[in-house]
């Protein structure tokens, strides 16, 4: 049997994503609370984190917003990473409040958004390792949420995925509003 690459590139990005999201998932997470959330985003739903994203963008006039949504139109697959919010109690200051108890409604654990960094280094390491094209997208993962994919996370961060001949998440024209 004879195997071309571009029939077979698809299901190999997205079966690495899958690895990415493994990655992720065994990441060291603080105090070994696992508060992670973790999807993969492929085919016709690409085109609809797009549309909310473009959408976002124009309602806030954020040309960064709508160059997103145009660029992660070449993602095989994203996978979203998210936390859902528990102060750790370390009383350690990086929220900016001196104690979790003094910790200000709507104030994120700086401990669960450190989890959520980790599991990203992790994921982007997998794909690094398996040669494909990534970038971490704040934007797209704030989309995500607005769509209700990430229910209970409070932060979600988008890592679109592709194996092209360039990596087509660099080089981004600028779209100013």
């Amino acid at each position: 049997m004879i195997y071309d690459e571009r029939e077979i590139r698809h299901n190999q990005v997205i079966e690495a994503a899958k690895q990415m999201m493994t990655a992720a998932r065994t990441a060291p997470k603080a105090k070994g609370e696992d508060l992670l959330e973790i999807k993969l985003v492929t085919d016709e739903d690409i085109k609809t984190l797009s549309d909310k994203l473009h959408q976002m963008g124009e309602e806030r006039s954020r040309g960064g917003l709508m160059r997103d949504a145009i660029n992660i139109l070449s993602a095989e697959a994203i996978v979203l990473i998210g936390t859902r919010e528990l102060p750790m109690g370390l009383n350690c200051a990086y929220c900016g409040s001196p104690t979790c108890e003094a910790r200000g409604e709507g104030t994120p654990c700086a401990m669960n958004l450190v989890d959520v960094g980790i599991a990203l280094g992790s994921a982007c390491a997998t794909a690094a390792d398996l040669r494909l094209d990534t970038r971490v997208m704040y934007s797209a993962g704030y989309a995500a949420q607005a769509l209700g994919w990430m229910p209970g996370c409070n932060c979600t961060i988008a890592i679109p995925v592709s194996a092209s001949a360039k990596n087509p998440f660099f080089d981004r024209k600028s779209m100013r509003k």
